[in-house]
């Protein structure tokens, strides 16, 4: 059935649409009589039309035509609850515009930007992948997914697909071992997939689309059911339970009847312990509690034991002078611009910053900054990148300006700040315990727009760093 009254019309050709599985899937789940699928046996077409043949608008991007086929191109029905399994753009399509909602705009921004580092994704090694899998796990570690979205949105599956492109199998796992909110994003992402897969098939009458082959990705492990105690079991009571219900997750998922079995009677709020058993075991915690006070008495602490550990403070982060000497503009990420930048090293460092919404390339070259550098190097969007540029920026991160030092302050001197003396950290352990996430906070300008830390000034051998334009009572990172 071809659509008589389409909105769009996505021209592909058959090669282009077998090697873009989720471009398959949202072609097959798009309303039929609103889209027009024409499949071209050869060549390496990919196009949108969008509107009427007389003035139509044709997109050729891949990235944008997904977004237009979740979104505007088909009056947002991929993006609206009751007319599709899901939102694909988590429903900030409609909101997004007008200025009605700017955490929508901010989150279709992220879409865009999330979209760049898998089409980067796709083009880098399985190294690649693997270290982005560790990436995320940090940045997965307090969101669902990688926008405000209570589904993954097109940008979560379009990495998901980038990544189990380059890693599948053992190497998945390997990768994947020890990073947990990765492992239940990936999850959640394949399963999600294999229900819109359903989906796509039950449309493929209508759609004409060819199925979708999806790379497989993790096998979601068994996971334990919690167990629930009175407080008042033995420890080896609750020991023999915890290790039942291991053994039986690690099996595969026992039957229930063999797990309870094998488990104390009390676990998992079930039948509970006898009288006699909590009498038992609530004498035998009493007996225990007593011994250790007994002990405690005879042997009290010496010198009021062990001194606290020194509160962490801005001493633990290396900020020093910079000069930005080259600056261009990233190749496939929009907001980026790239840096070398030289810190009073060997040689100078490459640093990638999102800088391109605020500045202009011009604006770039020969800067004086603040660059903290003691970070791990990571690659952004395939850019090999070893430090962060400081700038100040208001709550909603519209405005941004470079945090600047003095001027006759020394390329290489580090900033430090008065009251905290001692050396920074080393950037493993940086990136460990998230130390410049614990500062960050209470790193601001003052109302005169002047860098301080907790109301400590900056300190450089010229004077106090500051706003290059004086941007006051912002945060600074």
């Amino acid at each position: 059935m071809e659509a008589q009254s389409a909105l769009v019309t996505l021209t592909v050709s058959a090669p282009i649409l077998a090697s873009d599985p989720l471009l398959a899937l949202v072609a097959s789940i798009a309303p039929p009589y609103q889209t027009k699928v024409a499949i071209l046996k050869k060549g390496s077409d990919l196009s949108l039309s969008i509107g009427a043949d007389s003035s139509a608008s044709v997109i050729t991007h891949r990235n944008a035509i997904l977004r237009s086929l979740c979104g505007l191109g088909l009056h947002n029905a991929l993006d609206t609850i009751g007319s599709s399994p899901l939102c694909f753009l988590g429903g900030h399509s409609a909101t997004s515009f007008a200025g009605a909602s700017p955490t929508s705009a901010i989150a279709m921004a992220g879409i865009s930007s999330w979209m760049s580092v898998a089409d980067s994704t796709q083009q880098g090694t399985a190294d690649d992948a693997s270290v982005l899998i560790g990436q995320l796990n940090d940045y997965l570690s307090s969101r669902s997914f990688l926008v405000p979205s209570s589904t993954p949105t097109v940008a979560d599956f379009d990495l998901y697909l980038a990544i189990v492109g380059k890693l599948s199998g053992e190497a998945l796992e390997t990768s994947v071992n020890g990073y947990n909110n990765t492992r239940r994003w990936l999850e959640q992402c394949g399963a999600t997939l294999d229900e819109l897969k359903i989906v796509a098939a039950k449309n493929a009458a209508y759609s004409k689309v060819p199925a979708a082959t999806v790379p497989k990705g993790l096998t979601p492990k068994p996971r334990p059911l919690p167990l629930f105690f009175y407080g008042e079991e033995d420890e080896s009571v609750v020991a023999a339970a915890a290790a039942a219900t291991s053994a039986a997750t690690k099996a595969g998922g026992a039957k229930p009847g063999k797990a309870a079995a094998a488990a104390p009677s009390n676990a998992g709020g079930g039948g509970g312990l006898t009288d006699e058993q909590k009498k038992a075991a609530a004498d035998k915690k009493a007996a225990k509690n007593a011994a250790k006070a007994a002990k405690k008495k005879d042997n009290p602490k010496k010198g009021g034991g062990a001194a606290p550990a020194a509160e962490l403070n801005i001493s633990a982060l290396d900020i020093r002078v910079g000069k930005i000497i080259k600056a261009w503009e990233h190749e496939t990420a929009d907001k980026l611009y790239c840096e070398e930048i030289d810190v009073g090293e060997d040689k100078p460092r490459q640093i990638a910053s999102g800088l391109r919404p605020f500045y202009k390339l011009d604006e770039m070259q020969n800067r004086d900054v603040l660059v903290l550098c003691n970070l791990k190097p990571m690659n952004l969007v395939g850019f090999p990148s070893h430090g962060m540029v400081l700038c100040a920026s208001n709550a909603d991160h519209t405005a941004v300006e470079f945090a600047v030092p003095p001027e006759g302050a020394k390329i290489g001197e580090r900033v430090t700040f008065e009251g905290f003396v001692g050396e920074p950290e080393a950037q493993n352990k940086v990136a460990k315990k998230k130390i410049f996430q614990a500062l960050a906070p209470d790193l601001k300008t003052d109302e005169n727009g002047m860098v301080n830390w907790k109301g400590a000034k900056s300190v450089t051998s010229a004077g106090q760093c500051k706003a290059v334009n004086g941007m006051a009572n912002a945060q600074v990172a």
